[in-house]
């Protein structure tokens, strides 16, 4: 799904670098980052082949141009996918980590690989995430020998970017359109619609498909406030007990651990010992475990 070697037999040939993201606000599916890079002189030939906001065309016309950018010699690209699970874990993890960090960290990643890979990228335009003055600087002062332009639609203005924004909208639409439930037993009840909490579509898909104890497949972004409030709404209502140890050096949840309770106590049986039920799907894609048992 890359090719950020194509460059290479160019030497030190100065090249320009275009990244942009599609799948910001849907609440179904990844986010995905699409990067594309060419030989600044090749400005104009971008221009003639068409390129512009993905947002802007057909999906007929954005598989097309996504076929030109395969088929182009001086072309480069990459796309990076970030699951729905993936940005729910850490926007809801106790450190807080917000969209617009997990999207600088991302293009920074995509130009760090654009570089080790041993394409001369000197010039880079990015549409912008957040303030994009302080966005810029931040990009300035990790990669010193490339001139940033970060701005609002830069996908509409530069053809590199328009490039990069289509590698990461037609990537997105595959995903989704090939999406297959690794939940076992799921079947999806009605179409997903676009993803976007207003299309209606995805209000049938959200509100069908739901579970009272589990919630929604990995499919489903847990940390928008649309899912939050549908759970709260039709879920049932659950309380996480724990033991807290006022450690604030550590921040940590302090658990008394099964196994060291007294073998002989009445009813209370070593963990050790126990045989457990094969755990549900569900608990062995997140990694989660049993660590406390009912007595006897």
């Amino acid at each position: 799904r890359e090719r950020p070697d194509v460059l290479l037999d160019l030497g030190d040939t100065a090249c320009c670098m275009g990244i942009d993201e599609a799948g910001r606000g849907p609440v179904l599916g990844p986010m995905v980052y699409g990067a594309a890079f060419s030989p600044v002189d090749k400005d104009a030939d971008l221009r003639k082949l068409g390129f512009a906001d993905s947002k802007t065309l057909s999906e007929q016309k954005r598989d097309k141009l996504f076929d030109v950018i395969k088929e182009t010699d001086y072309l480069g690209w990459m796309t990076v996918s970030l699951s729905a699970a993936e940005l729910s874990n850490k926007q809801l993890q106790k450190n807080k980590y917000n969209l617009n960090a997990i999207s600088h960290d991302t293009a920074i990643e995509m130009i760090q690989r654009a570089l080790s890979a041993g394409v001369n990228v000197t010039a880079a335009y990015i549409d912008t995430v957040g303030d994009q003055d302080s966005y810029q600087r931040k990009l300035s002062a990790r990669f010193p020998s490339i001139d940033f332009t970060v701005c609002k639609k830069a996908d509409s203005i530069y053809p590199i970017t328009s490039a990069a924004s289509i590698c990461a909208k037609v990537t997105r639409d595959r995903e989704i359109q090939n999406w297959t439930f690794k939940e076992q037993g799921f079947k999806s009840k009605t179409a997903l619609g676009s993803g976007y909490p207003a299309d209606e579509y995805t209000k049938e898909w959200l509100a069908s498909n739901g579970d009272s104890v589990f919630g929604y497949p990995d499919l489903v972004r847990f940390s928008w406030k649309t899912v939050d409030t549908l759970l709260e709404q039709n879920a049932h209502p659950f309380k996480w007990e724990a033991e807290e140890e006022d450690d604030e050096s550590q921040g940590k949840l302090n658990f008394q651990p099964v196994h060291k309770v007294a073998a002989d106590k009445q009813g209370t049986v070593p963990i050790k010992t126990l045989q457990l039920p094969q755990s549900c799907s569900f608990f062995v894609q997140r990694s989660l475990h049993t660590v406390s048992c009912l007595p006897h």
